[in-house]
């Protein structure tokens, strides 16, 4: 199979642990974008906290793609026209925050280039530092919201989220995608969007066939996208119902797990592709 376009998770994914990118990894990138191949950071993170990894990328210079808010914006790198965006309400942020009061759970979301959030704590800390954003404490976190966002997220223990996801995915699957991005991390996007339905979106507008296209991810946020694509992998250190659904398992993010799925489905191929000819 030649694959046109590889869409890639950032965090325990792309990114090591310490966020950064290793030389292997980056040189495969470069390459393949060389190549042709289309390169798609796929993130529940913001559109501005995926930036300098789009830069270091060189994304723009080729023409390739990020999915941000899981899948609720996705942008061209090098005309930076919005491809696709989609938004939560105000009145669902407000029936949201509700939820999260019943539930016991601190809530955010994402007001121009600040967090907001009816809480600062450790993890909205965790969130500032991924994305590069400030966070903003609010008295009244519904009437600060005054227009549509891309995505809210409740943010908790793991085991409390863990126990809020099941009830939630139950009680709000007519209105919204619900998922876990991280342990401590539960997505609200608008019903119907996830990474794979902007993968999708991508691909019919260019040209490229599903079975045309490598996702590799590591967490819940990545299951549908990973099922979706020709060749879905998952990381070593997902967890193991991930790597169920996954057509491959490769190595973890600190060994080069994305470099090596690169250089063997989309490097090497193509050069026994050329000495074939």
């Amino acid at each position: 199979m030649s694959y046109k376009m590889i869409a890639l998770d950032l965090d325990d994914t792309l990114l090591r642990d310490d966020l950064s990118i290793s030389n292997r990894t980056k040189d495969a990138l470069m390459h393949a974008q060389e190549m042709g191949i289309k390169v798609v950071l796929a993130s529940g993170r913001p559109t501005f906290g995926m930036m300098p990894i789009a830069k270091e990328l060189r994304l723009a210079d080729y023409g390739s793609y990020i999915i941000s808010f899981n899948g609720g914006k996705v942008i061209n790198c090098k005309s930076q026209e919005a491809i696709f965006s989609s938004g939560l309400s105000v009145t669902d942020v407000q029936k949201l925050y509700t939820i999260s009061q019943r539930e016991e759970v601190n809530i955010l979301t994402y007001v121009g280039d600040e967090i907001i959030t009816a809480n600062e704590d450790a993890y909205t800390t965790i969130e500032s530092n991924i994305t590069g954003l400030p966070v903003k404490a609010v008295n009244d976190f519904p009437a600060s919201i005054e227009n549509q966002v891309v995505k809210v997220l409740m943010v908790g223990e793991p085991n409390k989220l863990a126990e809020t996801e099941k009830k939630l995915q139950a009680e709000l699957d007519e209105e919204f995608s619900v998922m876990r991005s991280k342990p401590y991390f539960l997505e609200f996007t608008e019903k119907g969007v996830t990474k794979a339905t902007s993968i999708n979106e991508l691909i019919k507008r260019y040209g490229i066939k599903r079975e045309e296209v490598i996702a590799i991810g590591d967490s819940y946020n990545d299951q549908e996208m990973i099922v979706f694509a020709g060749l879905g992998v998952a990381m070593d250190n997902a967890p193991d119902d991930i790597k169920a659904v996954a057509d491959v398992v490769t190595d973890s993010n600190m060994n080069d797990g994305v470099a090596k799925i690169v250089e063997e489905y989309i490097l090497n191929q193509k050069v026994e592709t050329t000495s074939n000819t």
